[in-house]
């Protein structure tokens, strides 16, 4: 869980806020459809598998439905 929270941190450029599975990515973190694909692309690097841009988009709304999500998509973290 800690390199998700690393790539969030990386790609949301917010290195040094404190960050929990209850943050919304939109309202608390400030992340834009942008943002998001971009996440996805890291999240894809880093464990090797296919996240569905639009899944991820109508399903993620919180830093713990992304690590849900990622466990559900057989990312091992």
């Amino acid at each position: 869980m800690e390199r998700v929270l690393e790539i969030i941190e990386e790609q949301l450029n917010v290195s040094g806020m404190e960050l929990t599975e209850d943050l919304s990515l939109k309202d608390d973190l400030g992340a834009d459809s942008v943002d998001l694909a971009e996440l996805v692309m890291a999240f894809e690097d880093e464990y090797g598998i296919e996240v569905p841009y639009e899944d991820l988009e109508s399903r993620v709304k919180t830093i713990g439905d992304i690590i849900d999500f990622l466990k559900e998509q057989g990312a091992d973290i």
